[in-house]
């Protein structure tokens, strides 16, 4: 089935610098464990580098301020009728009939109930939900949405009328992006043709050691397929919006703008054609990309074809200059979607590593455990007592209802305008208040200490966790984080007195933490800040009911109280709820 799709694919893709002391050896952070003692706010680039970034700011901050000062010598009547008007998000809102993939997950999820609780005279909600039948559907429909803890606030709100009011407003639709015309009943497209006024691609396979043709048919084609659905039958459409990732800035460094991908881009050729003499760079081409998945699969049948499979995708994801198929997959399906816009509004939502709600719909709210949470809950279950990572570098977090507002918002202003063209958004938190991971991990130390997880007291350990070492190479990690998970555990890992089930309880606890090492140190050494310019303005053009309703100003999130009162007891209640560390990894 997936070499079919994938064969048919191929054919149809042809037609603020403050201080902060850390341990240093006098390499900067070479082959020793660095221990956080102080904190404050430092840039994640060497010294030359961070001038470079630096500039680049400047020159952003500069646009901005003259964008600004344009804003302030307007006629005060003109002004005043702008700030009071908005963007008109509400108004947008009402009478709507959306089309949404991914719904089930995280960020779609929320996206429905902050569109149901801010217009409940919305049209409808369409909502693609992969499923064998209709009933199927529905059944997915009540237990993955209209059961969710999420949605506390409109179930208050409607009491006994809840379901009716979500069965009135929600319609799942049975397909799929893996397929064409999305694998729809055909008078389903009919109804959904000519009356949809928004589509929302939220669907992605978030996996970033992910199968090459895996990732791809989901995260590449699958767009390019919802796209083509789109061209060929939605001629009413408003705006299209697609949900990316800011990471699809692969190995860049520095400030990473808000500029769309074009057709076979890639992070290589930029870093190629940047040097003097310009060097040779890979072309990078879907077709070809296509092609190599689908042999691969067939050359790989057997045994190890999964292993092989997965590290094919890293292979052609590192040759390109991303760090993941995650990554590639996602750039891959933005240069697809661009190509093929034509004169649809086309909006892409870049979001970096998203958490918890801050307030919105109620603080702590998060689905899934996600991008530094594994670290995190590690940590403070004991498991992770030290890590590889640069406790200077910056770890680019946004609190879900902040991405939320930021679609909702982007979809109103450009369904608005209905003017044919691309835009993007990051909605990321490292230009405009960076939170160091050092810092990160000295909240969690504060938190864990305060409020313990269970599993620590019962497993020998009655003085809590310590502060979190840090490591600079892969090297020195794995040569200590055996004994030093023994240690936090109080017992030792060979000897007479040790029982055989906790040495295989510290062996998988010890794979687990190389794994997670493994997956996330491109990140835990990222030396990039995304700029986000664009969502600015966008927050610039609310009024003030708009700013309040759709909340953007990241500026302002104190993210020691986030992270130790909101965001840590989120991951304990939704996420663990108890019963210890959740398999799925996510971003």
């Amino acid at each position: 089935m997936m070499s079919c799709l994938l064969k048919t694919s191929v054919i149809e893709l042809k037609a603020v610098q403050k201080s902060s002391h850390v341990q240093r050896n006098e390499l900067g952070y070479g082959t020793k464990l660095w221990m956080r003692k102080n904190t404050g706010f430092v840039h994640c680039q060497s010294h030359e580098s961070d001038k470079a970034l630096m500039q680049q700011w400047k020159k952003t901050q500069e646009v901005r301020a003259l964008k600004e000062m344009a804003v302030s010598t307007t006629p005060t009547t003109i002004a005043n009728s702008s700030i009071s008007n908005g963007i008109g998000i509400l108004e947008f809102l009402s009478g709507k009939t959306y089309f949404i993939t991914g719904a089930t997950g995280f960020l779609a999820k929320a996206v429905v109930e902050k569109i149901l609780r801010s217009a409940p005279d919305v049209g409808k909600i369409f909502v693609l939900i992969n499923a064998k039948s209709h009933e199927a559907a529905v059944d997915r429909l009540k237990t993955e949405i209209i059961d969710s803890e999420l949605f506390h606030g409109l179930k208050q709100r409607h009491g006994k009328y809840y379901q009716d009011f979500m069965l009135r407003n929600l319609f799942p639709v049975v397909g799929s992006l893996c397929e064409s015309d999305l694998g729809m009943d055909a008078n389903l497209i009919s109804e959904i043709a000519e009356e949809v006024d928004v589509i929302i691609n939220s669907a992605a396979n978030t996996n970033f050691m992910e199968r090459f043709d895996v990732s791809l048919n989901t995260n590449t084609l699958g767009a390019r397929r919802l796209m083509d659905f789109t061209n060929k039958y939605c001629k009413n459409l408003r705006v299209f919006l697609h949900v990316s990732t800011a990471y699809v800035s692969g190995e860049r460094e520095g400030m990473i703008m808000e500029k769309p991908f074009q057709m076979g881009e890639s992070i290589a050729k930029e870093k190629a054609t940047s040097e003097f003499p310009p060097l040779s760079y890979p072309v990078l081409n879907i077709d070809s990309e296509t092609e190599i998945a689908l042999d691969s699969k067939v050359a790989f049948e057997g045994n190890l074809e999964d292993h092989k499979m997965k590290e094919l995708a890293l292979e052609r994801a590192r040759l390109h200059g991303w760090h993941n198929t995650y990554e590639f997959s996602k750039a891959m399906g933005e240069m697809v979607i661009n190509s093929m816009r034509g004169d649809i509004p086309l909006v892409i939502i870049r979001p970096t590593a998203i958490t918890s709600t801050l307030e919105d719909p109620f603080p702590g709210w998060i689905q899934g455990n996600r991008m530094a949470d594994p670290m995190i809950l590690s940590y403070g279950k004991g498991n992770l007592p030290s890590f590889l990572l640069n406790p200077e570098a910056v770890i680019d977090v946004i609190p879900i209802d902040m991405v939320v507002n930021a679609i909702i918002a982007a979809m109103a202003k450009h369904g608005i305008a209905g003017e044919p063209g691309i835009k993007v958004y990051h909605v990321a938190s490292s230009a405009v208040n960076p939170l160091l991971l050092g810092d990160l991990f000295k909240y969690s130390h504060k938190h864990f200490n305060s409020s313990p997880i269970i599993s620590m007291r019962t497993e020998g350990n009655t003085e809590g966790i310590k502060e979190m070492g840090f490591f600079s190479s892969m090297d020195d990690f794995s040569s200590n984080i055996q004994t030093q998970v023994a240690e936090q555990r109080r017992f030792t890992i060979s000897g007479g007195n040790t029982s055989q089930r906790l040495q295989k309880r510290c062996k998988v606890i010890v794979e687990h933490a190389m794994d997670l090492a493994r997956v996330y140190q491109p990140y835990m050494f990222f030396k990039g800040r995304f700029d986000n310019s664009n969502t600015h303005d966008l927050m610039g053009g609310m009024s003030e009911e708009e700013m309040k309703i759709f909340r953007l100003d990241v500026e302002s999130v104190d993210w020691e109280d986030y992270i130790t009162n909101t965001h840590i007891p989120g991951l304990k209640k939704h996420v663990i709820k108890g019963r210890g560390m959740p398999k799925q990894v996510q971003i």
